[in-house]
């Protein structure tokens, strides 16, 4: 599988991580849209929010917990937001389920 996140997981590609466990791994993301720009992605492969079942729901849970304590971690005690982008038409840009963890300043009223 050609996946840059796959390969990230396998160590293959260098990244600068804020957390990992057996099923998720957090690291910072190369092109900052935020002071704190956090990408968390399940360790298992999974292709994007559209790819999500009953089956494979219980990482995506798991990585719901792990937010918060990274936000934590990381000082955004004033919020943050959580960003998934799916497919072509929503600016996905690797085909693996990824959520975005921004904050660090005030985010704009705008989500679009």
């Amino acid at each position: 599988m050609d996946c840059l996140f796959c390969k990230i997981i396998a160590g293959e590609i260098p990244s600068t991580k804020v957390y990992e466990d057996d099923e998720c791994l957090a690291f910072r993301d190369i092109a900052p849209q935020a002071p704190t720009h956090i990408l968390i992605i399940p360790k298992k492969h999974i292709g994007g929010v559209d790819e999500i079942t009953e089956e494979n729901a219980a990482v995506v849970a798991h990585i719901f917990t792990k937010i918060p304590e990274i936000a934590r971690k990381e000082g955004l005690t004033d919020g943050y937001r959580v960003v998934s982008n799916v497919g072509k038409n929503g600016c996905q840009s690797v085909r693996h389920l990824h959520f975005h963890i921004l904050g660090g300043k005030q985010l704009g009223d705008s989500m679009v």
